[in-house]
């Protein structure tokens, strides 16, 4: 890549169109070139970094969050270096800090002539970079006075409105603000929120101990830092020329769903002007991987975009991990009406092919249907005689004793019946002089639920098999389109602000969709054997 930049010489940006017109690709691997040389010597920030450089080429602001000496202001001052020549401002934050020290000092000659004007010169209102410490600490006049600096960009300085070069924003803070603090305006504009932990791994922490203080500033190779003319031209791309692919808005929408439900359990808010500032996240991402459409890789993201407290924010990356793992390809079929159809097949089947219930031996009596027993003679329980008695079938699933009925049907008070819940009846037999019997019978069973229906209209099994047949065909034309989508899809969900194994997650979701896919054919194949 060196030798290419060599060859078109260092002003990148003179050559940019050559560049973009012959070889895409290498706006990807000059990123991620510039973020290798950022990275040096950052344990286990190398995912910070790369997100918070993100948030930087797509004017997001960051806050970072987590306790001292994790090298958060180390990370702002790292994203920096990534551009050329930038203003950067830099400020720790207190209870006793002044408008002066982050916006500058009145100027005294201004004040002479009756006008209240800041010298703004080397403070945040003429910087490109700025890094804010433990924010929340500060009074609240600057916090106020920073909503629309950050957000718009602007300034007012005096009776003038200024125009602020402000690229990024990175604050940092060991705490989220309360909610009873009026801070959430100001918190709801930093897009990016970044957890940064101590190190974690024994040989990274061993590393560190055994280097030298990490320097602030690194040395990056000319052609690779951001021109002022590059970031400009890049954020008009990212919003003219990359969507949200259908895949990324239904994984949107599922994590919408999910905080809404799980609303009064994390009470997370998102606000439409978080919503669309992710977004630009997402396709800025895409942009730098080369793509003109976001995918679920980009969607992973969000998990650094959604939380509000460190309370909640294992939980809402779980949320994000879910709903692009249950995602899949969005193609031109409609599964929902698909299924409803498969369902539909299914109910017919069986309502038309099959008992839906057990189908006893029964008489009637009186228009109604009985179960008929055999028990023995009431006045000759010793003398082996039977007599039939009729047990009303309703009494089937009721647990309540009744009287049956003689074969001419008069109720019998002497016999009491009652079933047991399980099917079986027992017959309790009363002859006087503190002489009962007890028996038990069984209904007996014609057919039992889920025998096929004998004598079935041959033209009805032939409409059934071909709509199912038919209903096969177009599941296997989806399944086998997304089986072709999936490996060229894996390739692309490689990204530079994603680690691999968070897209292999996004990639096994993909890989769960199609064998969804593949089960839902199967199911077909199993209505098909049961029309045979």
């Amino acid at each position: 890549m060196h030798q290419v930049f060599e060859l078109l010489g260092k002003d990148f940006r003179a050559n940019e169109s050559i560049i973009f017109q012959g070889c895409e690709v290498i706006l990807k691997k000059r990123i991620q070139e510039l973020l290798r040389h950022l990275s040096v010597g950052m344990y286990e920030r190398e995912e910070i970094v790369a997100v918070s450089f993100l948030g930087a080429l797509s004017g997001q602001n960051t806050f970072l969050y987590g306790p001292p000496g994790t090298a958060k202001s180390l990370i702002s001052r790292r994203i920096a270096c990534g551009f050329e020549e930038p203003s950067y401002f830099e400020c720790l934050m207190n209870r006793f800090s002044t408008p002066e020290e982050v916006f500058g000092p009145v100027s005294i000659k201004e004040l002479r002539e009756d006008r209240y004007v800041r010298k703004t010169e080397g403070y945040l209102p003429r910087a490109e970079f700025a890094f804010l410490d433990e924010i929340w600490k500060s009074s609240p006049a600057i916090l106020n006075a920073l909503l629309t600096l950050i957000n718009e960009r602007r300034f007012r300085n005096g009776d003038q409105i200024e125009d602020a070069p402000l690229k990024a924003l990175i604050a940092a803070s060991n705490e989220t603000p309360d909610d009873n603090q009026g801070l959430d305006a100001l918190y709801d504009r930093f897009i990016v929120r970044l957890m940064v932990p101590p190190i974690a791994q024994s040989d990274h922490f061993n590393n560190l101990l055994n280097s030298p203080p990490t320097e602030a500033r690194v040395k990056v190779p000319v052609e690779l830092v951001v021109k002022q003319a590059e970031w400009d031209s890049w954020r008009r791309d990212i919003q003219s020329s990359v969507r949200l692919s259908d895949e990324t808005l239904s994984i949107i929408h599922m994590i919408r769903d999910a905080l809404q439900d799980q609303h009064e359990t994390l009470n997370v808010y998102v606000s439409d002007r978080r919503w669309q500032r992710a977004a630009m996240l997402m396709k800025a991402a895409a942009f730098f991987n080369d793509r003109k459409e976001t995918n679920h890789s980009d969607a992973l993201l969000l998990q650094h975009c959604l939380w509000t407290t460190n309370e909640n924010r294992e939980a809402v990356a779980k949320i994000v991990a879910t709903a692009v793992q249950q995602s899949g390809f969005e193609g031109d079929a409609d599964l929902a009406a698909l299924d409803r159809t498969k369902d539909a097949c299914d109910k017919e089947i069986h309502q038309e092919l099959y008992h839906s219930e057990d189908l006893y031996d029964t008489v009637e009596h009186a228009g109604k249907p009985y179960f008929q027993a055999e028990v023995p003679a009431f006045n000759s329980l010793r003398s082996g005689q039977i007599r039939s008695i009729l047990i009303p079938c309703e009494k089937l699933k009721s647990s309540e004793a009744f009287n049956p009925l003689a074969p001419q049907g008069a109720v019998l008070q002497d016999v009491s019946c009652k079933f047991d819940g399980q099917g079986v009846c027992e017959i309790t037999l009363d002859q006087g002089y503190a002489s009962r019997r007890v028996v038990k019978a069984t209904p007996s069973v014609l057919f039992h639920k889920g025998d096929k229906i004998t004598g079935v209209n041959k033209r009805l099994v032939k409409a059934l098999t071909q709509q199912v047949l038919e209903l096969k065909n177009e599941l296997e034309t989806v399944r086998d389109q997304a089986q072709a989508r999936v490996e060229a899809y894996r390739l692309s969900m490689a990204s530079t602000f994603v680690p691999e194994v968070k897209t292999e997650l996004a990639y096994q979701g993909v890989l769960g969709h199609v064998e969804r896919l593949n089960l839902r054919v199967l199911d077909c194949e199993r209505l098909l054997s049961l029309c045979q």
